[in-house]
């Protein structure tokens, strides 16, 4: 026979229960915050704005974020040239009138073609050199003579334009997309823009496509590496600020029909043409009856220009870019994605030059254009010497041979023997502005004479251990 204990035993026992159950657990008010991760203040990158819009139709086939305000950098001369070539149509301008690089456009900073002031060279020429090279000196020259010397009026004309357009989430400040106070875009409104182009200028799609140039013995590649390389790609324009990230906005055609996309926001030329061409794929596959909304539905923003360059431009960023580049051994290869094919032929290369414009233009020029702003008339020289030398990653640490500068590619490590002998006076710092840093003057040419060519900061991951400091935004690509 089991005995019972005692009530009083029971309820004391119970009491020490409870006593024990209340001293063990917290209060539901105070409830224990939960422990920050060790990394919580690191750096880390943030979502990219993308969308892909149909031409003909204006049917927006996806978007993320594309309505979110965001830094446009070099995709910005986008607008320059849809300027240039509106002027061009309108017979204000034609192909072979003069572009003057003045002191204020030579002056600006890399990325760029590095031509003395008071060179000339034609507009056809001055358009690719801006769309290839992304050179920030010639976008700002393009300007002058559009808006008849005003870097303040062309920038008002590309506003007014923008709003003809519908870019309501859009503002100028330049006409390259150097960073500063004020400019921003979006997703949405840089497709717009894109949609502009290949609607009204359709016989200048190549333009916008050209693979590269030559300047001299100088090849300069597109940083575009959907060209070739994605079927159907015809191009438009890429762009890198810190701020900004890795922006592309691009264009196919399949079949007759013509997508245009954009992504902002990516951490490297990888992962951005990577998205680009997904994007795209899932766009041509899209089922365009079953789609409603078009591009001028979808929202105004009027928010606050996101800036990732605490990431970006971050030692993880640059960590995060380097491993990538790592996992993708060869540059022509697929960048991991399944649309993307390597390129198994040379670059269609298109030969630029000072000189070559229009005759009459040139006297006009020199006299109303030229004298306004305290520029000589250069002397004339249509062919410029051709001895000008540039480097490919494989050329590092030799100091022969002629190379390419690339638009879009890693920047490389320079010996001092190379770039004393082969590139001559060179700065030495490394910048993250554009998208190929490392090589930070003017390419000059070894006879002296030639005119710099090439300028740029390209790309600027870093190599995993190389020792560079985080540099400033002075450029846009």
């Amino acid at each position: 026979m089991k005995t019972r204990p005692s009530r009083r035993l029971r309820l004391l026992t119970g009491i020490c229960v409870a006593a024990s159950l209340l001293v063990a657990a917290p209060a539901s008010a105070q409830p224990t915050p939960a422990q920050p991760a060790a990394d919580a203040d690191a750096p880390r990158e943030a979502g990219m704005a993308s969308i892909v819009v149909d031409v003909a139709s204006g049917k927006v086939l996806s978007q993320e974020h594309a309505t979110e305000r965001r830094y446009p950098a070099s995709t910005t001369k986008l607008m320059t040239a849809y300027l240039a070539l509106k002027a061009v149509e309108s017979g204000e301008f034609g192909l072979d009138s003069p572009v003057i690089m003045t002191r204020e456009a030579a002056a600006e900073a890399p990325s760029k073609m590095g031509f003395e002031p008071g060179s000339v060279m034609r507009l056809d020429v001055a358009l690719r050199m801006m769309l290839v090279k992304s050179a920030n000196d010639v976008a700002h020259a393009i300007g002058q003579v559009l808006a008849n010397g005003s870097q303040e009026d062309f920038v008002a004309m590309m506003n007014a334009e923008a709003l003809r357009l519908g870019m309501k989430d859009t503002r100028f400040i330049n006409a390259n997309g150097l960073p500063g106070d004020g400019q921003y875009s979006s997703a949405k409104d840089l497709a717009m823009l894109g949609l502009a182009i290949r609607r009204d200028f359709p016989a200048f799609t190549d333009y916008f496509g050209t693979e590269a140039i030559a300047a001299g013995n100088a090849i300069m590649k597109n940083g575009n590496k959907l060209l070739g390389r994605f079927d159907g790609a015809e191009g438009m324009k890429t762009g890198y600020i810190c701020a900004s990230g890795f922006n592309l906005v691009s264009s196919a055609t399949r079949d007759g029909r013509t997508l245009v996309a954009v992504v902002i926001g990516a951490n490297g030329t990888i992962p951005r043409e990577r998205r680009s061409a997904e994007i795209l794929e899932a766009g041509f596959k899209a089922d365009l009856a079953a789609i409603d909304t078009t591009l001028d539905e979808l929202p105004v923003s009027a928010g606050e220009p996101v800036d990732i360059s605490d990431y970006i431009c971050s030692a993880k960023g640059r960590t995060d870019r380097a491993n990538e580049r790592q996992a993708d051994a060869d540059r022509d290869e697929v960048y991991g994605s399944p649309y993307l094919h390597e390129l198994n032929r040379p670059e269609i290369v298109v030969p630029v030059s000072l000189g070559g414009a229009a005759g009459n233009d040139i006297v006009e020029a020199g006299v109303s254009v030229i004298d306004a702003y305290g520029i000589p008339i250069p002397t004339w020289r249509p062919d410029p010497p051709t001895a000008v030398l540039a480097l490919t990653p494989e050329d590092v640490g030799v100091s022969q041979g002629t190379g390419v500068l690339t638009e879009g590619e890693d920047p490389v490590e320079t010996s001092a023997a190379v770039r004393a002998n082969v590139l001559g006076s060179l700065s030495d710092s490394a910048d993250e502005g554009s998208e190929n840093p490392a090589r930070s003057g003017d390419l000059a040419g070894t006879d002296g004479k030639t005119p710099r060519i090439g300028s740029s900061f390209d790309d600027a991951p870093l190599r995993p251990g190389a020792d560079v400091p985080i540099p400033g935004e002075r450029a846009a690509n």
